[in-house]
């Protein structure tokens, strides 16, 4: 039989952490981080990493395991999450795998095989010379011609996952879009629940600016000057994640703080958008829609049991 995984996801502020710890305490899991910036050391507050108090005595994976100079990608994702899933089984623990990052929950969810060779690295240096040289949106018209299914799934400031997509086409003569949906009509691995989680837009834009004021007063700013002394500049791979590209422009005098604020904001509303339509076309996924059960969160851990009951993925007594 198939091994169990769990998966809990939805837009960034919607209630993933608090949830999936609810559900790990609930089936004896460990929680597998689909997080691209909570792999980074020293970067808490923009992340909204979760806290020791927070994780209540589960094991988390994949978060705090790489220095901010250090590159993080589907494919390391991939790895480090099968080696993760091997100790949980091998302790007769169930994975919940919990994050937003939508590529590498379906990366490691249909095992998809990701081609590399000798020549992607002298391609993907060209390439993100490009990118200094003539700017993303030049490069990511070139995605356009390529595989114009990519560059509609990925935004032009996305250049780690623009990037990508060109060195494969480069390299396989192949669209990265059409490998990977091949790659997702494999079946599954595992024995699995896709569970994604979501509200009414208005109440989750609210939380989003919520939640940013509430960095900014937590001391995201002073967290982006310390990485900023460690060496941490534009165009890695860590600085670019929402919270950090933004503060890092006001820091370099780009903007002021007030537009900073508005900028990253704004800029998290359409990532949440974007999280969200991703999970629509995925296929065997759980819909949990928050609103019918009053935002309690034990009404819905309830419920997300119950699925995993009747999809034999638990066993109750």
């Amino acid at each position: 039989m198939k091994q169990p995984l769990i998966i809990v996801t939805g837009p960034t502020a919607v209630g993933k952490t608090s949830l999936s710890i609810d559900l790990a305490r609930a089936v004896n899991g460990e929680i597998i981080s689909a997080d691209s910036m909570q792999v980074y050391r020293h970067m808490d507050i923009g992340s909204a990493k979760v806290t020791q108090e927070e994780k209540r005595g589960i094991f988390h994976h994949l978060i705090d395991v790489l220095e901010p100079y250090e590159d993080f990608n589907v494919t390391v994702f991939q790895s480090m999450a099968k080696q993760a899933l091997e100790g949980i089984y091998d302790r007769g623990h169930i994975p919940i795998v919990a994050g937003g990052t939508g590529f590498y929950i379906q990366a490691l969810l249909y095992d998809i095989d990701f081609k590399e060779n000798d020549n992607s690295q002298a391609i993907r240096q060209e390439l993100e010379a490009l990118c200094e040289e003539r700017g993303n949106e030049y490069v990511h018209e070139l995605l356009c011609r390529a595989d114009p299914e990519a560059a509609r799934q990925i935004h032009a400031n996305n250049r780690k996952r623009m990037i990508r997509a060109l060195e494969y086409y480069r390299m396989t003569g192949e669209p990265i879009s059409k490998h990977n949906e091949d790659e997702r009509k494999k079946e599954s691995p595992y024995r699995f629940c896709y569970f994604v989680l979501n509200c009414d837009r208005k109440r989750l834009y609210e939380r989003i600016d919520q939640r940013v004021d509430e960095m900014i007063h937590a001391g995201l700013v002073d967290e982006v000057k310390r990485l900023r002394d460690m060496g941490c500049r534009q165009g890695m791979v860590s600085m670019q994640g929402l919270g950090y590209k933004e503060i890092l422009d006001y820091l370099d005098g780009k903007w002021d703080l007030e537009e900073a604020v508005r900028v990253l904001k704004r800029d998290t509303r359409h990532f949440a958008k974007r999280q969200l339509t991703w999970f629509r076309r995925e296929r065997d996924v759980k819909w949990v829609e928050l609103e019918p059960f009053g935002f309690n969160g034990e009404k819905v851990l309830e419920y997300i049991m119950e699925e995993l009951e009747k999809e034999k993925i638990i066993e109750r007594t």
